[in-house]
């Protein structure tokens, strides 16, 4: 027994409790984003690269900030309804207000590689803007948009003090 009466295993077992919740967050929300990724280059090169020339082949910032807002919407839905069902709803227009704060941030994160490759070192090809805007913004991105969605958007739930002194979530059996 530890100082605060919590045995060493009920220690491990919290954490691997936490481990398995974690993963499970970080899988879905990588599904997710696969899906809103297929949806924002599909949604991107159509626009800049499909047709002779592309609708918004001069304009691939703008390009890029459509196909980021449609696949962002899809993600919005996906993941509050499955990445994170479980967590805290703080109301439905701060959470949707904090979200497509967030992924402002993110799409100027994303589009910075792109424009750089476009403006700075002149690439305009279709593997120049796919590997500056798809990759390596993109990338970036995503690890701004998972840990602040974590964070600021879908919340952990509340704990709930249980008998025999440990705790459980909300909504979760001391078995889960």
């Amino acid at each position: 027994m530890t100082t605060s009466g919590v045995g060493v295993s009920d220690q491990v077992r919290a954490l691997v409790q936490r481990l398995r919740r974690g993963a499970g967050e970080l899988s879905r929300f990588g599904a997710v984003g696969i899906g809103a990724f297929v949806i924002d280059v599909g949604l991107f090169n159509l626009l800049v690269h499909v047709g002779d020339p592309g609708p918004l082949a001069d304009k691939p910032l703008t390009a890029k900030t459509i196909a980021t807002v449609v696949a962002t919407i899809f993600a919005y839905q996906v993941n509050r309804e499955w990445t994170w069902k479980d967590r805290g709803r703080r109301g439905f227009w701060r959470e949707y207000s904090l979200y497509f704060l967030l992924n402002a941030i993110g799409l100027v994160i994303t589009l910075l590689p792109l424009a750089v490759s476009r403006y700075v070192l002149d690439l305009d090809s279709a593997i120049a803007d796919n590997i500056s805007a798809n990759v390596i913004g993109v990338g970036f991105g995503t690890l701004f948009r998972f840990s602040s969605y974590r964070r600021w958007v879908f919340p952990a739930v509340e704990e709930e003090p249980k008998v025999g002194g440990s705790t459980t979530h909300q909504g979760e059996s001391a078995t889960d």
